[in-house]
């Protein structure tokens, strides 16, 4: 009978490590880029490969590559606010139909290059607008201003490809800065408001609250999808943990990193509070802190400087473009990231070719492995 009852307990106690291992292998599936997905829904229905590559540009606006993660913030959009996650989905299916028409590279169309653009456009005009949501006019200049980013952004790649850099966010930038100057504020069809540039507003006359200020660092990675609710923030943030979770640290550190910005120079308290000082440094650690530059502490400490350098670089261009009404939108990050990927020197050893970057833990095996190579390849030439 002890015997008996011994094999069981030892037959649970498999069966539990089996069920255990099942769920981290599923997990482990979930995460990166999950190339295996695109193998599986290859031969499959076309609505069900827009899908993936919908999501997957959903992603692509925090450098991710996940379609389960653009499933998340998808879902934190629609939770912040239906209509801006209807604009949202209506700009990456824009944009990634038209890129399909006009017969763009079908492995950036599956990976969701032709799709971020677009979304960012549509989540912007949202934001903007001073009509208000379920203003139907506005689903047109969305449609249309997420399809010419792929237009922009192919003649932009074959563009810089000479300096092996990405077209990035450049689209969207030109593309809403466009739309806003054409519209004006006061266009019977499609108004917006303007930008206040922060240094005309009289200065802060109340006591800065140290946790709102803390509070807007996860919205600072918030605002990059322009939503300034906590609740979304977080789910945005944990759709980058199940991407990378070195991805994410970088995240958190560039909008902490903004923020301190944000106070060195004084900026109004509201941009704090809400995050906006942040995202353009939380973009800027991102894109150097693994995703383009393997990991190590001499690109961590590279990242935190990029990230510095993106925060006050957005304080000086809303200043700027804010006399004239418009928002400094991303371009401190996108043109400090440019810079930083045209780096000389011993960093540019950890540069990683673009058509080759993943998700940053993935990019520190591939280093090790091309390190490796080196090595054998040097051993094999030496006499």
């Amino acid at each position: 009978m002890w015997i008996e009852t011994k094999t069981e307990m030892k037959e649970t106690s498999r069966s539990r490590a089996s069920f255990s291992r099942r769920v981290l292998d599923g997990v482990m599936l979930c995460r990166g880029d999950m190339e295996h997905l695109d193998k599986y829904i290859q031969d499959m229905s076309f609505v069900l490969q827009l899908a993936v590559w919908g999501l997957r540009g959903v992603a692509r606006v925090i450098l991710a590559n996940n379609p389960l993660s653009g499933a998340l913030i998808l879902a934190a959009l629609y939770w912040d606010s239906p209509w801006q996650g209807l604009l949202g989905t209506l700009g990456v299916l824009a944009s990634t139909l038209t890129a399909v028409i006009i017969g763009q590279d079908s492995a950036d169309v599956a990976g969701g290059l032709h799709g971020f653009n677009g979304m960012l456009v549509s989540l912007l005009m949202g934001v903007f607008s001073s009509a208000g949501d379920w203003y139907w006019w506005l689903l047109l200049p969305v449609i249309l201003g997420s399809a010419t980013c792929v237009f922009l952004s192919s003649g932009l790649t074959t563009f810089l490809n000479h300096w092996d850099l990405p077209a990035a966010v450049f689209p969207f930038n030109i593309i809403i800065v466009l739309y806003l100057l054409c519209t004006g504020t006061n266009n019977p069809y499609f108004p917006h408001n303007p930008a206040i540039p922060p240094g005309v507003l009289k200065p802060n006359d109340t006591e800065l609250m140290a946790v709102e200020v803390i509070r807007g660092i996860p919205l600072g990675v918030g605002q990059i999808y322009a939503t300034g609710a906590l609740g979304p923030s977080l789910l945005i943030l944990g759709a980058i943990v199940l991407y990378s979770p070195l991805l994410c640290v970088h995240a958190v550190l560039g909008s902490a990193v903004g923020t301190l910005a944000g106070l060195s120079m004084a900026v109004r308290h509201d941009s704090l509070y809400s995050g906006l000082s942040g995202f353009n440094g939380a973009l800027g650690c991102m894109t150097v802190g693994g995703l383009f530059f393997t990991f190590s502490w001499r690109t961590n400490l590279f990242a935190i400087a990029s990230a510095f350098l993106s925060a006050y670089s957005d304080i000086a261009l809303s200043n700027m473009l804010g006399t004239v009404g418009l928002p400094a939108c991303s371009w401190a990050a996108t043109l400090t990231a440019t810079l930083m990927l045209l780096l000389s020197g011993s960093l540019a050893a950890y540069r990683i070719p673009i058509g080759q970057a993943k998700a940053p833990e993935c990019n520190l095996r591939s280093r090790s492995q091309w390190k490796a190579g080196n090595t054998e390849e040097r051993e094999s030439t030496d006499v």
